[in-house]
């Protein structure tokens, strides 16, 4: 009985002890929640808590063809000083803030030096009073410096006096920010585009705006607050991250393009206003690099705008081609037909027709063949007004079945519609002039893209397809979704139509005006038209006040056996000399020889047919290298005579010319010469004549060129 009682009573003890317990914690929560403590932490959770605080998603990635980034998110950092201590404990609050009130005071001359060496846009001074104003203000979350700081800025800051202490003690904390950065800098920057530079991070321009419900995925909520020693952020809805994109853009193509341009633009006799490059692979449309420089006010390009696909301008010459198209197509036109130049001054309606070379006597009589050769502005305008001078609106409806003028419907806020005037058009008054002038590329306007799609349309069979900036939709590495070429038009003319421009396209290289676009021959064949127009001032002034501007272009494909790649090259520049195929056709030639360079079109198992062997043309360089290469391709070295520039003795200067840069530095640098490059392609120079002595350690320069 006395052991049931002594249980009974250990029973009652720990009951009255558990009512105890629970009448504690129930009197402290009815005290925090009335005056005076309800008022204290309501003070506390404003001062450190944040509610429904929006949680970006990361921002999807722009990638290159390949899968190199190009345009990605990276976190930078707000830094802040609290300068106040809130602690319930007067008495704590008090030693605290003295102890942070002190120490500031201590290391302020050590944190202005640091934070001015980390930040070297501020001088110590500007930090020392910046740090002393947020002090004087008392303020909770005091910007110590108005720009972010990346990672290791942060890093560095938390090794500062002070600023190394929790954010409790210290009061210093920060906040991070997602932004947006481009590895390979300007190179197609307008058309990955941009952010907005303020907090929202809202896409401003380019496939950042276009594909931007993709990239910015969904943010979540959360809230803030102090928890103990630090800020902790609690996650209310999670985010969901953005997609990644695949977009067409070769880096290295992108690069060679700029580089090529912006040397042209730079040269004096051009000293261009503004200058464009596209590469497109003909079959798919993928525009492989696109380049928009426009000249600062010191002289410098920069990508300022999307000219490519949103400037309307009168293509000039390139446009020749399509009128002559619309001929041959409709029968008006045969490829046989000659036609009388005169002497390069001819009369239309009441204006004079010239060409580029009247002073000269022009051209006399020429075949269709040989005005487009030789770019002659009478003929074309001959041949197409005496065809449709009695039904424009016929000649208007060929271009369109052609695809010219058929917008694009391209991903670019802002881009450039064509306009193709009709002579139906009540709204527009149709003269006389207007059908000869726009034959040979005044009257209509055309972005530059659109000029490019209808020559790679020649070059695709007569299929057009519709550029394309973005192949795939990636999330976490898996393709979610394929963006498949789109076909405009099946066929922009008969295939014998197609056969007889593809033709005069060719010889426009290889024995007209756009010489300089092509390499002569010794590597492949090219195709296009040159292009010069003169640009009308604004205001309706005309075209021949003030300083005569011009739009140089060349436009075209390679190889023109089986294209592979179509390619535009525009200058916008003031004054003469104004030509397309002596001041775009360099461009295009270093572009496509690289383009054709960098890519394998032909394997010796799909050159070989039934009669004939593939065997590839080796040049100098290391007889090594070359048997090497000659027998992973299945072929016998012995069969192949190979130039070596391991032939001379390595006491004695080898012959490098015609080399490549990489071979010709594998000869000398085996030598122990030191070796300086001077321009890019093959070996056309050597300083140190072949055969001499050499020593170890002496300098050697090659200059490089591209062959024309």
């Amino acid at each position: 009985m006395k052991s049931n009682s002594n249980g009974s009573n250990r029973f009652r003890v720990l009951f009255f002890v558990m009512c105890a317990i629970g009448c504690y914690i129930l009197g402290t929560a009815l005290t925090v929640m009335l005056p005076p403590e309800r008022d204290y932490w309501v003070a506390v959770s404003k001062q450190f808590t944040r509610t429904n605080i929006k949680l970006p998603a990361n921002r999807g990635n722009l990638l290159a063809c390949d899968g190199q980034l190009l345009a990605g998110s990276v976190p930078e950092y707000r830094l802040y000083m609290d300068y106040v201590v809130i602690d319930k404990d007067s008495a704590a609050r008090v030693k605290a803030q003295e102890w942070r009130d002190s120490a500031f005071k201590e290391d302020l001359d050590s944190m202005a030096t640091g934070l001015a060496r980390i930040f070297p846009d501020k001088s110590e001074k500007w930090f020392r009073e910046r740090l002393l104003k947020g002090k004087k203000a008392g303020s909770h979350a005091w910007r110590i410096y108005p720009k972010h700081a990346s990672y290791i800025q942060l890093q560095e800051c938390r090794e500062l006096p002070l600023l190394r202490e929790t954010s409790l003690k210290g009061g210093f904390y920060y906040e991070p920010i997602i932004q947006r950065k481009k590895p390979y800098g300007a190179l197609a920057s307008r058309t990955l585009g941009d952010l907005l530079r303020d907090s929202s991070g809202s896409a401003k321009c380019g496939l950042e705006l276009s594909f931007d419900s993709i990239l910015r995925g969904t943010p979540g909520i959360g809230h803030r607050t102090k928890v103990r020693n630090q800020r902790v952020s609690f996650v209310d809805v999670e985010p969901q991250d953005g997609h990644d994109l695949l977009t067409t853009i070769d880096v290295n193509i992108q690069d060679v393009a700029d580089k090529a341009l912006r040397k042209k633009l730079k040269e004096p006799d051009v000293n261009g206003e503004v200058g464009i490059a596209i590469v497109m692979e003909v079959a798919t449309g993928d525009v492989k690099a696109i380049v928009n420089l426009t000249r600062g006010s010191n002289g410098e390009y920069y990508e300022v705008k999307n000219n490519a696909v949103s400037d309307l301008m009168e293509p000039g010459s390139t446009f020749k081609t399509a009128s002559i198209m619309v001929g041959l197509e409709d029968g008006t036109i045969k490829k046989t037909d000659r036609v009388d130049c005169t002497g390069g001054i001819y009369q239309m309606h009441g204006r004079f027709m010239k060409d580029h070379n009247w002073r000269k006597g022009g051209y006399g009589s020429l075949t269709v063949s040989e005005i487009l050769e030789q770019s002659s502005n009478i003929g074309v305008s001959r041949l197409i007004d005496q065809a449709y001078h009695d039904n424009p609106q016929k000649y208007v409806d060929g271009l369109r079945r052609e695809g010219v003028g058929i917008p694009l419907d391209l991903p670019f806020v802002g881009k450039g519609e064509p306009k193709v005037p009709r002579p139906n058009d009540p709204k527009r008054y149709w003269s006389k002039t207007d059908l000869p002038w726009m034959s040979i590329g005044y009257v209509t306007m055309l972005p530059p893209i659109s000029t490019l799609t209808f020559y790679n349309a020649i070059a695709n069979g007569g299929k057009m397809v519709k550029p394309r900036f973005v192949t795939a939709e990636l999330s976490n590495g898996k393709v979610v979704r394929n963006f498949p070429t789109e076909v405009i038009k099946e066929s922009i003319c008969s295939k014998q139509t197609l056969n007889d421009i593809q033709e005069i396209l060719e010889k426009v290289v290889s024995k007209g005006l756009g010489r300089k676009a092509g390499n002569g021959g010794k590597y492949f064949k090219v195709s296009g038209k040159t292009g010069t127009a003169q640009i009308a001032s604004s205001g309706g002034r005309g075209y021949h006040s003030g300083v005569t501007r011009y739009m140089v272009s060349f436009c075209g494909y390679y190889p023109s056996d089986a294209p592979k790649y179509s390619t535009l090259v525009c200058i916008v520049k003031s004054g003469l000399p104004a030509s397309g195929g002596g001041q775009c056709g360099p461009v295009f030639s270093e572009i496509s020889q690289y383009v054709m360079s960098k890519g394998i079109f032909r394997s010796p198992k799909d050159a070989a047919d039934s009669t004939s062997l593939f065997v590839p043309m080796m040049g100098a360089g290391s007889k090594e290298d070359a048997h090497m290469l000659t027998r992973q391709i299945g072929l016998s070295p012995d069969s192949i005579s190979i130039q070596s520039a391991d032939s001379v003795s390595l006491n004695k200067m080898p012959d490098v010319t015609g080399m490549g840069a990489r071979t010709a530095l594998y000869a000398l640098r085996e030598r122990g010469l030191q070796v300086t490059l001077k321009g890019r392609g093959r070996v056309t120079d050597q300083s140190k004549e072949a055969g001499t002595p050499v020593k170890r350690g002496e300098q050697v320069q090659l200059t490089l060129e591209w062959s024309d």
